[in-house]
């Protein structure tokens, strides 16, 4: 075909508008919030937070759909005494304020660790006395502070290497391995109301971790030390929830303690498609459910419910997209996922009969060309988000995009908007612009459901 041919051939699909399917708004008729569906089973659903971001579009979900907050970072030793006897406590008090005022519980995190420390204990030189009575110290002041305003503690965080031998850690290294029950017997001390927990991650299904953590617990239990509960983070890959995820739950709430599914987040290779996505809503939902099966299981946090707040992408480049809602506050079907293991519907709203989306050529040459696709909304409809996708039926190719982020995997498009033009009043419009590239022809695509 001629060039004019082509040319000729592009400007005539060009003409053509195709109506394009929008994402439903972020409101979610169809269930009530998690934390209601959540109390109805007597179980909590919580979210890691960041103190700064309380306000807006962020505060308001972090209201609305959890009964549990965890402070990211705001209570690690690092973040509240970061030189030797100088604190700050300004976005620990944020966040504790915050949930007060949204009837929410708190879930202080955390007191012993490995990492995130400050500078001048790590490089300090510690004699076994001086050391003890630094952590007897810290847990004593930061437990205190927040007496009778917390939930629980994960006290002691990440004890144990994947073989599960003890991690040669300041704390283990100089203390020997009692400074778990030393940990948990100062936090007890500081706070009797508070439920004290060992976290680590990698022990959700039975491994040799996880029998390790099985096998400290029950020697606390046998000797008196205050251990109310265990934390399995639950930092899962698409694919790898392990199967024996409720039998272990199982197995240590039959010792006697409480379990909590503490930092869930389950990530993928990026870019995320849509069977992705509907792969990891069902995974979702079997974590959610293996919880609520086990009756001594508390309930379940997640390591921040939107991928924009996610740590996810700058741990493991090339991964994410992990959490519940993506980076513009959209659930993703990874939240009705959760809906659907707390017994609500699960069913994704329907998207608002008066919105719509025209996708058209706005300009073409050789090689590319410049597509616009515009939202709209009217009939009383509104968004406040939006994603489109649609597939090239002739191995077109997105280059650039602006007002939009566009990822392509195959022949499949997929535009969510960007974090100043995802509303759409009833009445108004936004349009989205990117570049392109094709090759013989450029028929408008064929549009599906977002």
């Amino acid at each position: 075909m001629s060039s004019i041919s082509k040319l000729f051939t592009g400007l005539t699909a060009a003409v053509a508008a195709a109506t394009v399917l929008v994402a439903a708004p972020a409101a979610h008729a169809a269930d009530p919030p998690l934390r209601d569906l959540a109390a109805a089973k007597g179980k909590a659903i919580g979210t890691a937070v960041t103190g700064s971001k309380l306000t807006g579009t962020y505060g308001e979900i972090a209201g609305r759909e959890f009964n549990w907050l965890t402070p990211g970072n705001a209570m690690k030793w690092g973040s509240v005494e970061p030189t030797r006897g100088n604190f700050n406590w300004t976005e620990a008090d944020q966040i504790v304020d915050f949930a007060e005022a949204h009837d929410q519980d708190v879930r202080g995190h955390t007191l012993v660790w490995h990492s995130q420390n400050p500078s001048w204990l790590d490089n300090g030189t510690w004699t076994s006395a001086q050391l003890s009575q630094l952590m007897n110290d810290h847990i004593a002041l930061e437990v205190g502070r927040y007496k009778g305003r917390l939930a629980a503690w994960d006290v002691v965080n990440e004890p144990f290497n994947e073989d599960g031998t003890y991690r040669q850690t300041l704390w283990y290294n100089g203390l020997g391995a009692d400074y778990i029950a030393q940990a948990l017997t100062a936090a007890r001390a500081a706070d009797p109301a508070a439920k004290l927990y060992i976290n680590d991650y990698n022990v959700e299904g039975v491994n040799a971790k996880s029998t390790a953590l099985y096998n400290l617990v029950r020697d606390l239990k046998a000797r008196g030390v205050p251990i109310d509960g265990v934390g399995l983070q639950a930092h899962l890959i698409l694919g790898q929830v392990p199967s024996t995820l409720q039998q272990n739950i199982q197995r240590f709430a039959d010792l006697g303690v409480d379990v909590a599914i503490t930092e869930l987040d389950i990530r993928m290779q990026l870019p995320a498609t849509e069977a992705k996505l509907a792969q990891q809503r069902t995974e979702y939902e079997a974590v959610v459910k293996a919880c609520v099966a086990v009756t001594r299981c508390t309930g379940v946090t997640v390591w921040g419910f939107t991928d924009s707040d996610s740590w996810i992408p700058d741990t493991f480049p090339g991964q994410g997209a992990a959490t519940p809602y993506d980076e513009n506050y959209a659930p993703k079907p990874a939240y009705y996922g959760i809906v659907t293991a707390l017994g609500g519907t699960g069913s994704q709203p329907p998207v608002p009969d008066g919105c719509t989306a025209a996708y058209s050529v706005a300009n073409q040459w050789n090689t590319g060309f410049t597509g616009n696709v515009t939202i709209r909304c009217t009939g009383g409809s509104s968004l406040s988000s939006w994603r489109v996708n649609w597939t090239f039926g002739a191995g077109q190719r997105i280059g650039q995009a602006w007002n939009a982020t566009c990822t392509q995997t195959g022949a499949t498009v997929s535009c969510t908007n960007a974090s100043w033009n995802g509303s759409v009043p009833n009445g108004s419009s936004v349009t989205f612009g990117f570049n392109a590239s094709w090759s013989g022809s450029n028929p408008v695509p064929t549009v599906t459901l977002g």
